[in-house]
């Protein structure tokens, strides 16, 4: 059992300062509700045929670091991105190639959680706004989901009712226009990723083919997107932006750039949704000439160090946060103990790395060191078909 005075990754009375300035989150600070219980799910989105059917779940115990083998909890064509809604009750996936009414459309698909099983059961699939969808979120408030269609690169805000249901038109339907400097990757955009911002003012999305993170006014009510004065940060000519992540204490933003092999430090003005570039690490270390391609990149929940994954390389690159300004140093380079880590889902306690390798058909769990961020493979390994994405939910 992990109870409200959960241990701390530093003493209370050295992390304080940080605390109080503001530049480090702690999940004992009353500002989120700390985990009652040590067992969650694992909801696990994968690439279907072959191994997959759709979507798994697995017990994690954030004790002891056990993952269960992963068992069929739906039958869906490639859910390769889940979003949780923030009651837990709900869960969201992509399908990037799905049969809708007869037509091969990106859907958005609805399922309830039910609370003492984990199953799924179908609430409703709705187009996604697009073709190909890689990506979705769900708002803070719970009343839209946001889709990122690689596709056709657009983005598409979907409210959702009461119930946990997809409304049956899109809120808000963008296209993106526009390419960049690599003809085979940036010929057109392509949205790979969208989310709300810690304040849920601001829709943020990364468009690979565009090298820039567009950004929205968000109307989560409405499901309404307006773009925002200036509308976009811009990376470097074919770094290829796909994920970001949110420092908690909200003032800074890491972008790992899918194409380059690099991220980027962004400060981020929280009242006007404004991104200014601060520092580009590369993600790889010195001297790898070998196939390079980005993917996910996660914000330890202490703030204190930095994740990111390595496909080609098959690594996990860990990185030490500055505390006075977000800045990076890059720790290690740890293999992810299989090909092609695709992503990866720290446990909400911080204690656990649990990294999806889509090639080789396995999810291997690591302890991260809470004093350096290092990780350390645990032996625990289990097989799932083409595993692309993991979030977590707290098993009641």
């Amino acid at each position: 059992m992990v109870s409200s005075r959960m241990k701390l990754p530093l003493p209370f009375r050295l992390l304080w300062p940080l605390l109080a300035a503001g530049l480090v989150y702690h999940p004992a600070m009353p500002a989120k509700a700390a985990l009652t219980n040590s067992l969650l799910r694992v909801y696990i989105g994968t690439y279907t045929g072959g191994k997959s059917l759709g979507i798994y779940v697995s017990q994690f115990d954030s004790a002891t670091g056990e993952l269960s083998p992963p068992e069929l909890a739906a039958k869906t064509p490639s859910p390769s991105f889940l979003a949780v809604s923030p009651g837990g009750h709900c869960l969201y996936a992509v399908g990037e190639t799905t049969n809708l009414g007869g037509k091969r459309l990106g859907a958005v698909t609805a399922f309830s959680i039910a609370e003492k099983t984990g199953q799924l059961t179908l609430l409703n699939q709705q187009s996604s706004g697009g073709s190909g969808p890689c990506h979705l979120a769900v708002d803070k408030s719970g009343k839209c989901v946001l889709v990122a269609n690689y596709g056709s690169g657009s983005i598409a805000a979907i409210p959702v009712q009461a119930d946990g249901r997809l409304a049956e038109q899109p809120g808000a339907v963008i296209q993106h226009q526009g390419s960049s400097v690599n003809p085979q990757r940036q010929a057109g955009p392509h949205a790979h990723f969208i989310t709300a911002d810690p304040a849920n003012s601001f829709a943020l999305a990364c468009d690979l083919g565009l090298d820039k993170v567009l950004v929205y006014r968000l109307d989560p009510a409405k499901g309404a997107l307006v773009p925002n004065d200036p509308p976009f940060a811009a990376v470097a000519a074919g770094s290829g932006p796909r994920h970001l992540a949110f420092h908690p204490n909200g003032r800074v933003i890491y972008l790992i750039n899918e194409i380059s092999a690099t991220l980027t430090v962004f400060a981020y003005d929280a009242k006007g949704g404004r991104m200014t570039e601060r520092q580009t690490v590369p993600t790889l270390p010195p001297g790898f000439s070998g196939a390079k391609s980005c993917a996910e990149v996660q914000v330890h929940p202490s703030g204190r160090f930095v994740y990111g994954s390595n496909r080609g390389h098959d690594s996990i690159v860990v990185f030490g946060v500055d505390p006075r300004d977000g800045a990076l140093a890059c720790v290690e380079h740890q293999s992810s103990q299989g090909k092609a880590p695709r992503h990866f889902g720290i446990d909400p306690t911080g204690q656990w790395l649990l990294a999806e390798n889509q090639d080789s058909d396995n999810i291997v769990v690591f302890r991260i060191d809470q004093q350096t961020g290092r990780l350390k493979p645990t032996g625990q390994v289990v097989e799932v078909g083409s595993p692309v994405c993991a979030v977590f939910v707290p098993a009641n």
